[in-house]
C-alpha cells in the first residue's frame, strides 16, 4: 500500500509516516496543499491521509481535486474540529473517512488499512502459493509450518509478489508500490531485498528472476 501523509506540522507528519512505514506501508510526506497536489499527479496513492486545516491551498481544495481527478485514491481526513457538522462537511467534500485529532495511532493504522483494501482488487484473506502462505491482516507469513521472520519491507515485497499471482513484476513497479519516493531508482534496493527474502524463504527457491523483465512467484 502506498500512502501520502499531508500535514503542515512537520514533527507530526514525520511521526505518522514513520509509524506507517513500520506497518509495512510505502509512505511519502507533504507539508502543504500545493505539494500534495504535485505528489498525487506524480504517483498513484492508495490512501491520502489529509489534514483539513492546511495553509495556502486548503485541505478542502486538495480533497476536491483528488476526488475529481484520482477517484481510485481514498482520502482519510484529519482535523482538530470534532463537531458532527464538521465531520459531515468533510465527508460531503468526498473524503472516504474522517478522524478527529488527537487520535490513537492504532486507530489511524486500522482506518488506513481499511481504506487501502477498498482501493485494491479483492484478494482472499490469505495469499497462498505452494507451501507459502501470508495473512495480510495478521501480518504473518509461513513456509510450511515455519513462521518467516521478515522485515516490514520483506513482508510487503512477498505480499505484492503473491498478490500478482504468477504475473511478472518489474523492479520499477516494485519501487513504485512497495517503496516510497525516497528510494533511489538507480540503486540495487529491489535486488538486494529480493535476495534477503530468498534467503529467508529457503529451499527450494520460489522467486524466479525473469531476465530483463522482473520477478514472479
Amino acid at each position: 500500500m502506498r500512502v501520502l501523509v499531508v500535514e503542515d506540522h512537520e514533527r507530526l507528519a514525520r511521526a505518522v509516516a514513520e509509524g506507517l512505514r513500520r506497518e509495512g506501508m510505502a509512505v511519502d510526506v507533504s507539508l502543504d496543499g500545493a505539494d500534495a497536489l504535485s505528489h498525487v499527479e506524480l504517483h498513484r496513492y492508495d490512501v491520502v491521509v489529509l489534514d483539513r486545516d492546511l495553509p495556502a491551498v486548503h485541505g478542502d481544495q486538495v480533497c476536491r481535486a483528488i476526488v475529481a481527478e484520482h477517484p481510485a485514491t481514498r482520502v482519510l481526513m484529519l482535523t482538530a474540529a470534532t463537531t458532527v457538522s464538521d465531520r459531515v462537511e468533510g465527508l460531503e467534500l468526498g473524503a472516504d473517512d474522517y478522524l478527529p485529532k488527537p487520535f490513537e495511532f492504532p486507530e489511524l493504522v486500522a482506518r488506513v488499512r481499511a481504506l487501502g483494501r477498498r482501493t485494491a482488487t479483492a484478494l482472499p484473506p490469505k495469499l497462498v502459493s505452494g507451501d507459502i502462505s501470508l495473512d495480510p491482516a495478521r501480518r504473518v507469513a509461513y513456509r510450511g509450518p515455519r513462521r518467516l521472520e521478515l522485515s516490514p519491507k520483506e513482508f510487503s515485497l512477498l505480499e505484492y509478489l503473491l498478490a500478482a499471482a504468477g504475473r511478472v513484476v518489474s523492479s520499477e513497479e516494485l519501487l513504485a508500490q512497495v517503496w516510497d519516493e525516497a528510494a533511489d531508482p538507480f540503486t540495487s534496493t529491489v535486488k538486494t531485498t529480493v535476495g534477503r527474502l530468498r534467503g529467508k524463504l529457503g529451499e527450494p527457491p520460489v522467486i524466479e528472476t525473469v531476465r530483463e523483465a522482473g520477478y514472479r512467484i
